[in-house]
């Protein structure tokens, strides 16, 4: 398995992997999957700012992490959003951790210092992940979003991505 950095070749191959969590799960708040098109854009916009990473298996794109602003405020700018998703049936199999691994230091590089992630609850296998990574829970937002008729609750935790300090940061690159 290889992981490189996306281009938007790449677009075709992330929203077939991402197609499925959209339809068919509340893992993900949005509601009809994006084109190959917006995918392009958003691994360009992704890319541009942060990072956007894709796991290869033979040739092949089984895989994919990013990471985009936390929020837009000029405060926050150390700070990113992260998300990894695989294709289906590859749960549990060490992608995840690699590509998120893999995402972490190359943010880290660029001169960010902290990476939080929002997940649908229940999901079991995500808060996992993100536990064995050391992310650590910082709040619930209660029936936040309405999916596949209910309402949905999202956990939020954080982790460092370099040794905490209170040193005034450079700005990312």
């Amino acid at each position: 398995m290889l992981i490189r950095e996306a281009d938007e070749r790449d677009a075709e191959a992330c929203a077939e992997i991402y197609a499925p969590y959209v339809r068919d799960t509340t893992i993900t708040f949005e509601l009809e999957p994006p084109t190959p098109a917006e995918m392009a854009e958003r691994i360009k916009r992704a890319a541009k700012t942060h990072a956007w990473l894709v796991l290869e298996d033979n040739g092949r794109v089984a895989g994919y992490a990013y990471a985009g602003p936390y929020k837009e405020r000029a405060a926050y700018r150390w700070s990113c959003e992260v998300s990894v998703y695989l294709e289906l049936g590859r749960r549990r199999t060490g992608a995840g951790r690699k590509l998120y691994e893999a995402l972490f230091a190359r943010l880290a590089e660029r001169g960010f210092r902290t990476a939080v992630a929002g997940m649908t609850l229940p999901n079991e296998p995500s808060v996992g992940l993100h536990r064995a990574l050391r992310f650590e829970p910082v709040g619930t937002y209660r029936r936040i979003g309405w999916k596949h008729g209910a309402w949905r609750d999202v956990a939020w935790a954080q982790r460092p991505l370099v040794p905490e300090s209170d040193d005034a940061p450079g700005d990312p690159a």
